[in-house]
């Protein structure tokens, strides 16, 4: 069946571009000793991959309306891996940050691509059950990331890493080659992408529930960036520590995108995104409570966070059905709007996290509280979904 195997596809180009995030990082210090550099500068990485990741969203979109979702797949498959493959031959920092960045533009191409497929086979509750499955691809990488780069520097040395996830690439797009893809038909496309983008972004239906998702990722993005300078402040955990936390948050990830494929049929997208936000501000504000009242139990401040997680992962491939749903523009370029939106608002969140970053806790859980009182206020602001 068409729709099972572009699942299948899309669910493993997403999990090689996920990979591209974590996977290397347990060799950085090595990198940064084979390119005679500091360990933060190579750290730059991940910053330029996320770089490259949301620049061309909108223009991979735009350009998988135009001549096709394949061709524009196997163009970012192809970049994603070719870049893998060059990075190991650089000498210097600057060239690892130049590839760095070609990485992320191929990322950026599957992600968009990966999305537009499912969006192409799937409507309503079953698109919300197909991003589930998204959802998941992604939790597996972030989980097993880490610790498969350990795993391969160890055995084959830091290259390998590179080489084997670049090489897995380009394999991916001979297979990609193969498949035919199923396509729904559709109205009302304009052939202008600027217009197209601009009359999407305009629309209630759309935006609030793209806003929704993204206040919640947002959540994710705060946490990550001022949480390791809480846990290995005041709390005193070491790295190893830090880096055993990741388990529960992707244990809880993993649980709700699979609450998400199980239960969105039977309860609905709308319930079901009203429950996930309801406990992404739970979680934030018993994170706050906990930072403010017992400041010397950790418990009270990652415990919490993993409740919001859940709760995000509930809401996140709702909202992208319910926006796509909600857009009065068919084609690529309602989730192509939608992921330009989400890591837009994840730079910007990520930098006010940035800002206020201190070793206390209730700065971040502040952040995180008035983020999920936002993704609440669009949820009750939201239109309800329109229909054919």
């Amino acid at each position: 069946m068409k729709s099972s195997t572009t699942l299948l596809v899309t669910c493993s180009t997403v999990f090689l571009a996920q990979l591209g995030m974590s996977i290397y990082l347990p060799a950085l210090p090595e990198m940064a000793r084979h390119l005679s550099a500091d360990a933060s500068q190579v750290s730059w990485g991940l910053a330029v991959y996320l770089i490259g990741m949301a620049l061309p969203m909108l223009f991979w979109g735009s350009l998988g309306q135009r001549i096709g979702r394949k061709p524009v797949l196997l163009a970012a498959l192809s970049i994603y891996g070719l870049a893998n493959l060059s990075l190991p031959l650089g000498q210097t920092l600057e060239a690892f940050l130049f590839f760095r960045l070609l990485q992320g533009i191929g990322a950026s191409g599957i992600s968009v691509m990966a999305r537009v497929l499912i969006r192409d086979s799937f409507r309503g509750d079953l698109l919300a059950k197909a991003l589930s499955w998204i959802s998941i691809s992604f939790v597996i990488a972030l989980g097993i990331g880490q610790y498969l780069g350990s795993v391969i520097q160890v055995a084959l040395g830091w290259s390998a890493i590179f080489y084997l996830l670049g090489g897995t690439s380009l394999l991916m797009a001979t297979v990609v080659a193969r498949v035919s893809f199923a396509v729904l038909t559709e109205d009302n496309i304009q052939s202008s992408a600027w217009p197209s983008y601009w009359r999407i972004l305009r629309d209630r239906a759309f935006l609030l529930p793209a806003l929704t998702g993204g206040l919640g990722y947002g959540v994710i993005i705060a946490f990550n960036t001022a949480a390791p300078l809480i846990l290995q402040g005041p709390f005193n955990w070491s790295a190893v520590e830090y880096g055993l936390l990741g388990w529960p948050i992707s244990a809880a990830y993993f649980l709700g995108a699979l609450g998400v494929n199980a239960l969105v049929l039977r309860t609905g997208q709308r319930r079901l995104m009203t429950a996930g936000v309801a406990l992404v501000l739970t979680g934030s504000a018993v994170m706050l409570l906990g930072s403010i009242v017992g400041t010397a139990i950790a418990l009270l401040f990652w415990l919490p966070y993993c409740v919001a997680v859940f709760g995000q992962s509930l809401t996140y491939p709702i909202s992208l059905s319910l926006a796509n749903d909600g857009s009065p523009v068919g084609g690529a370029y309602a989730m192509a709007l939608s992921g330009f939106i989400h890591q837009l608002m994840a730079a910007v969140i990520g930098g006010i996290a940035s800002l206020i970053a201190s070793q206390q806790a209730w700065p971040l859980s502040l952040l995180c509280t008035l983020l999920a009182l936002g993704a609440m206020l669009c949820v009750m602001l939201a239109p309800a979904r329109k229909t054919a």
